[in-house]
């Protein structure tokens, strides 16, 4: 299932669980094997794979022993320069070319042609 702003809380937190319980199993991991690596209880655990809420420090504990942390990077992706702040870096960059243009001289008396 694809996880979407639309569905409920409950909802994205069993799917997360599911998923997490899935990568477990691939690994050939049984929930207190998962748990004594990620220095937490078989609770949390089982907790974490119903669905059920738990603090952030266990589930990055659990995400790194199930080699799953690069996934975390796009939760919250590293923020690159604001629009504002490249032109500022970048300097004000001439985009056209013009023509030169004869200058008057201040003596001269401007006539309509």
């Amino acid at each position: 299932m694809q996880i979407d702003k639309i569905m409920s809380d409950d909802a994205i937190l069993a799917e997360l669980g599911g998923r997490l319980a899935h990568r477990r199993i691939d690994l050939q991991l049984t929930q207190a094997a998962l748990a004594h690596e990620a220095v937490v209880s078989k609770r949390t655990v089982g907790r974490i794979e119903s669905g059920a809420s738990t603090q952030m420090v266990s589930i990055i504990r659990i995400c790194r022993v199930l080699d799953i942390m690069p996934g975390l990077d796009q939760i919250a992706p590293q923020a690159g320069p604001r629009p504002m702040d490249m032109i500022k870096i970048e300097g004000k960059v001439r985009k056209r070319v013009s023509s030169s243009r004869k200058r008057r001289a201040a003596d001269d008396e401007w006539t309509w042609k």
